[in-house]
């Protein structure tokens, strides 16, 4: 799959332009399928209607920026799309730039990695909230923040996979348990409340 990945798409590009550009490559034998990625629901979805008038290949998957932090762009728009077409959901910065491993809890937490700046936007009280409950089912799941987000995204409906980068061994070890990892109910509530869009009105338990 050819999944493009613009920082931003061009809105002045036509779709059409696209994929055209991609059925030739699947008529060709060089690709089977697409994807896109950091798309708006209205370009998605005149991507879908584009395929379906000219008879092009269509997007079959969907790369948001997606994670228990970074919620509410995807499920209030891209989300619903998703399932009504049945598209393939990949996110990446599944782990928020590694806020959600709980490496990060201060400022002072930010000098431990290159990407530690990237994610000071994440240090207000709605993160803290995150990784409090992130914590709290860590525990009773003897596992850890990290595995618990993951899991977390991989039980939501519309996500067919989370994408998320190792530097280490013992990272990868993580990511392998993470898939191993089924919350239940009040688990999942928990971490829902905890990352509301707006201050939870439930106290966190």
């Amino acid at each position: 799959m050819i999944c493009i990945n613009p920082t931003v798409d061009d809105p002045t590009t036509p779709v059409e332009e696209t994929l055209e550009a991609y059925a030739q490559l699947v008529k060709q034998g060089k690709i089977r399928a697409i994807g896109c990625s950091n798309f708006t629901t209205e370009r998605t979805t005149e991507s879908l209607a584009a395929s379906r008038e000219k008879g092009w290949p269509r997007y079959e998957s969907l790369q948001p920026n997606y994670n228990l932090y970074t919620r509410e762009a995807y499920e209030t728009t891209l989300e619903p799309l998703a399932e009504q077409e049945k598209l393939g959901v990949i996110p990446y910065y599944s782990l928020a730039a590694g806020f959600l491993t709980g490496k990060y809890r201060s400022q002072d937490d930010l000098s431990k990695s290159p990407r530690g700046q990237g994610v000071k936007k994440f240090l207000n009280d709605r993160g803290f909230r995150i990784l409090q409950a992130l914590d709290q089912v860590a525990e009773r799941r003897q596992s850890k923040p990290a595995q618990v987000a993951l899991a977390w995204l991989m039980a939501r409906k519309s996500i067919t996979a989370p994408i998320a980068s190792a530097t280490s061994l013992e990272q990868v070890n993580d990511l392998i348990a993470a898939a191993q990892l089924e919350l239940n109910t009040a688990d999942i509530k928990l971490l829902d409340t905890a990352s509301a869009y707006e201050q939870p009105t439930e106290r966190i338990a």
